[in-house]
């Protein structure tokens, strides 16, 4: 047995190892063994005894969770086991968030903290209402080429009559009026206005991927980047061969048509909108679309290949996709993208993880096999696009021993801003009480001084009812302050 990402080995018991018991309940849970080397091999315990009552105890206080601790082997063999399971609701160690990532224990910053707290919360990325838009920000010309491409599909619920606004709403893409995200990445007039990286970005290259020769740059919703990406690919930047049939000309593709499209309604999908943009790198004989966003857990590369699950980063904007007809939920997007590649009579397409995503290559009739790039080990670093800075956060922050537990507040957030934790989880109008159950806080005092009351006077969190701060109905919402701060921390 070695150490993974469910299994720590420690030789002896340091404070600062409450930090691994809240990764592993933030993560699959696992176990941490004290007194053990980092070969696995047990190094007698001297103090088992007093850390068999300490250790529940600092566990429990600091972090309002519950672990089995148990004593294994006897006459100086003693080593202890802590058993951690996982949680639904996020665990936080002196206001602080850590996860498991292999055999690492990583804190979570910025972007990663901000999507954690949402996977936790139950909420997704795309869900979110888009507080400063409007139904004047949506473009009907977009809905109506969206209501005419679901005909063929028969899946969109009946609409006849309805406004734009409830059009949106009949479709979970609105709430109560307001718009959500994946309303805005699919029918925004304006969607970059609101959500960044809602572009794609087309460069056609000679031999390498420093040998650029021209590039378009397209932004837009997705409707319209769907027709518009596939036009500028197929009359710019693919060669269109000729053939004659008698007196016909007939132009043929370079790729087949259906795999580029499904390949690009994949990306819209399972795209991370707060990272970088759609990159199409187009070379004399392959053509490769790449797209941030990691695989979901579980799912590896060889899984793309055969019948598999479709687990979409952004389920509400796919439902929307699914019920136009654009996709399917079976995950049979990749299948037919290999079955259209195989009836072109083109080799089969690679797929690989590279930078933070996933890139797609397909081949046309010019290669030759032996010009086929192996796929990279997982996690090798490729060649960045040039002009495009990546906005990956450094997720391996140096741990330092703290001080004992019992010196310091429980939730007290040292180190952050505990202001952008408060706003990164307040969706809505809610009290405190829901407030806290969504940071997973349980001490009041603590969280009134540490959270509320900090981002109340700088102006980021505003009262339902400010003249009686004390109303039991009292509730929370963001300010105009608070949602642009929200808006640059979710970016």
């Amino acid at each position: 047995m070695n150490e993974s990402q469910n299994i720590e080995w420690k030789q002896i018991w340091k404070d600062e190892y409450l930090k691994w018991v809240c990764a592993f309940a933030n993560t699959d849970g696992g176990q941490l063994f004290i007194g053990k080397d980092n070969k696995g091999n047990v190094v007698p315990l001297s103090n088992f005894a007093s850390l068999l009552k300490d250790i529940p105890s600092k566990i429990k206080s600091c972090m309002g969770i519950v672990c089995a601790v148990n004593l294994h082997g006897d006459n100086g063999s003693e080593f202890i086991e802590i058993d951690v399971k996982s949680y639904a609701n996020p665990i936080s160690y002196r206001g602080k968030y850590y996860v498991r990532s292999g055999s690492a224990t990583h804190e979570l910053n910025g972007v990663e903290l901000s999507e954690f707290l949402l996977q936790k919360s139950g909420t997704t990325w795309d869900e979110l209402i888009v507080e400063e838009a409007s139904i004047q920000d949506i473009d009907s010309n977009s809905i109506k080429k969206f209501i005419n491409d679901s005909q063929q599909k028969g899946r969109l619920p009946d609409i006849s009559g309805l406004s734009d606004c409830e059009i949106l709403e009949k479709l979970r893409l609105a709430k109560n009026g307001k718009i959500k995200r994946a309303g805005i990445i699919l029918f925004g007039k304006d969607p970059n206005y609101f959500i960044p990286n809602c572009k794609v970005m087309i460069g056609r290259f000679g031999k390498d991927s420093e040998d650029i020769k021209f590039q378009e740059f397209l932004e837009g919703n997705i409707i319209f980047l769907l027709e518009e990406v596939l036009k500028i690919l197929n009359y710019k930047f693919l060669v269109r061969p000729i053939e004659f049939e008698g007196m016909h000309r007939r132009e043929n593709y370079e790729y087949p048509l259906a795999a580029l499209r499904e390949i690009l309604l994949n990306a819209f999908v399972h795209k991370k909108y707060n990272g970088t943009t759609i990159q199409i790198r187009v070379f004399d004989e392959r053509c490769s679309i790449w797209n941030q966003g990691v695989l979901p857990t579980g799912l590896t590369i060889e899984d793309l290949k055969k019948e598999h699950q479709s687990i979409p980063l952004n389920p509400v904007l796919a439902e929307a996709c699914f019920k136009a007809g654009y996709i399917d939920t079976w995950g049979r997007g990749t299948l037919k993208v290999f079955k259209a590649c195989k009836d072109a009579g083109l080799c089969e397409p690679i797929i690989i993880e590279k930078n933070g995503g996933v890139e797609v290559t397909l081949y046309n009739h010019f290669y030759t096999p032996q010009d086929t790039p192996q796929a990279p080990p997982k996690d090798t670093p490729q060649d960045t696009p040039q002009d495009t800075p990546q906005d990956t956060p450094q997720d391996t922050p140096q741990d330092t021993p703290q001080d004992t537990p019992q010196d310091t507040p429980k939730d007290t957030p040292k180190d952050i801003d505990a202001t952008v934790i408060l706003i990164t989880v307040l969706t809505e109008e809610m009290s405190s009480k829901e407030l806290m159950a969504k940071l997973s806080l349980k001490d009041k005092k603590s969280f009134q001084k540490l959270y509320l009351e900090p981002a109340l006077q700088a102006g980021l969190v505003e009262r339902t009812i400010p003249e009686k701060p004390t109303s039991k109905n009292q509730k929370y919402r963001l300010s105009k302050k608070g949602l642009r701060k929200k808006k640059r921390i979710m970016q």
